[in-house]
């Protein structure tokens, strides 16, 4: 999987729309995402595991998808997480957003928006818009759950740690 674009709004702590062109990082595949304590590397990490899984990259026992709308929104800013990616020469989008208040459109108040989810194959025109499908697919796209997902292709930060302190034949399993 290569990772192409993310956009990110009202997501974390970025109020507004923050977008992501990984292709500016090159072709190799590998790159660091690196920063000041603060900098928001870990919103990264963690809106590329909602798109894809609906949960932060550390699961959601360190992070409920509840608390993603950033405080700095105004209650008409739209909260969702869209990532583009290719895999085996195929280009997806998926994109989600958490269950979050916002003004109603007509009218005084707010509303509650449900969490949502929507899955787009480029080539083939395939969409989904159920949160169960669109997580069935992307399993079956990528071949690896959000656990096998974070402990491979993301390691969150603090379990890069516990994999060097792993016992061998449990840093086999890991890898």
């Amino acid at each position: 999987m290569k990772p192409i674009k993310l956009v990110m709004s009202a997501f974390g702590p970025y109020a507004g729309k923050c977008e992501i062109d990984f292709n500016k990082l090159g072709d190799d595949g590998i790159f660091l995402i690196t920063g000041d304590t603060g900098a928001g590397k870990t919103t990264v990490f963690d809106a590329i595991s909602f798109a894809l899984y609906g949960e932060a990259s550390g699961g959601s026992a360190r992070r409920s998808s509840k608390s993603f709308r950033s405080d700095y929104a105004t209650a008409k800013d739209e909260t969702y997480v869209e990532y583009e990616f290719v895999h085996k020469n195929k280009n997806y989008i998926v994109r989600r957003n958490p269950e979050y208040t916002r003004a109603k459109v007509r009218g005084e108040g707010t509303t509650l928006c449900s969490a949502g989810a929507y899955f787009e194959c480029l080539q083939t025109g395939e969409r989904l818009d159920r949160i169960d499908t669109v997580n069935e697919r992307v399993l079956q796209i990528i071949g690896l759950n959000k656990k096998q997902f974070s402990q491979t292709v993301m390691i969150a930060q603090g379990d890069f740690l516990s994999i060097l302190n792993s016992k061998s034949d449990e840093r086999k399993k890991l890898f």
